[in-house]
């Protein structure tokens, strides 16, 4: 296994770890360094490992941080102007 794939699984092993604990503010800042950090480490086993597997990190990534995934789904379809 290479580095990166190894961080990718430890990132989702904290994000499932911080996701169980109470938080008054919903996770939301948790949430925010969680993506700040996974998105280059997405990038990073893009690079190392290639597509399937940064899909599978990616599509593991979207099952913790559902209500990101889908706040900017609704964003995007505002945006683009789709009902």
């Amino acid at each position: 296994m290479s580095l990166p794939l190894i961080l990718g699984l430890c990132w989702l092993v904290a994000a499932n770890v911080s996701g169980m604990f109470p938080s008054k503010h919903h996770h939301w800042p948790t949430a925010y360094v969680l993506i700040a950090i996974g998105l280059p480490l997405l990038g990073w086993v893009y690079v190392e490992e290639g597509f399937w597997i940064a899909l599978i990190l990616l599509i593991a990534a979207a099952s913790i941080l559902r209500w990101p995934v889908l706040y900017l789904w609704r964003w995007v379809k505002r945006v683009v102007g789709v009902k």
